[in-house]
């Protein structure tokens, strides 16, 4: 059996995902419930989770799902505060949508060149990155290191998130593999039976392979980059 605020918890975080399909902060669970302080909202969180109301969604942060409810929860749990004075309406509960501003843990697998090639390091560590930079797919991340891509935009130093294929379109940014041991990120380019590897900076020649010497192994879907 659920307490009253356990109640009034679960509701709230059902309306969210059913209204946005984005996990309430903790913040925002404590003013719903009208808590003194987050602490109590972590008890409570930890009571649905350990009772099998709620799980918590790996690698990701403020990313809940409600996996059921009571059969009494409509007639024991009055929408939080919070939800009542947003004008949300409680509907009866359709499926759960996946947060969409999450922030997803990907391997970070060293420095990559965007000017001459350089050996691709495989990293141990990982990168948070907000989920809708995001598509569908598995996905890697690399720090840029060079100038050779500064007119697509793409600056030494910049982490760029890499959707793993091994095939792309000519124009597209790739991660290309070169004789099985540098990496370099270039736009892909077809022609006469060879593959060139185009920068995006005029102070650097394409580089050109034959087929068998590059293997493309991710095209670049987005870029993260600090300021400081």
């Amino acid at each position: 059996m659920l307490t009253r605020k356990q109640h009034e918890l679960l509701r709230f975080i059902q309306v969210r995902l059913e209204e946005t399909g984005i996990s309430p902060s903790f913040e925002e669970m404590k003013e719903a419930l009208d808590l003194k302080s987050k602490s109590g909202v972590h008890r409570l969180i930890s009571a649905l989770e350990e009772r099998g109301f709620i799980r918590r969604l790996p690698n990701r942060a403020r990313a809940l799902e409600v996996l059921k409810q009571p059969e009494n929860l409509g007639a024991r749990a009055p929408v939080p505060r919070a939800a009542a004075n947003s004008n949300e309406t409680v509907r009866p509960r359709a499926a759960v949508v996946p947060p969409a501003n999450d922030v997803i843990e990907i391997p970070l697998h060293g420095r990559i060149a965007a000017g001459v090639p350089i050996e691709a390091l495989e990293g141990q560590t990982t990168l948070p990155v907000p989920a809708a930079l995001l598509g569908a797919g598995e996905h890697y991340a690399l720090e840029v290191s060079g100038d050779s891509m500064i007119e697509a935009g793409i600056l030494d130093g910049d982490f760029a998130l890499v959707k793993r294929t091994a095939t792309a379109r000519d124009g597209e940014i790739v991660v290309a593999l070169v004789h099985g041991e540098e990496a370099t990120l270039k736009y892909l380019r077809r022609e006469n039976g060879m593959v060139c590897l185009d920068p995006a900076n005029a102070a650097y020649e394409p580089q050109i392979y034959h087929t068998g010497e590059v293997e493309v192994q991710g095209k670049l879907a987005g870029l993260l980059r600090r300021y400081n």
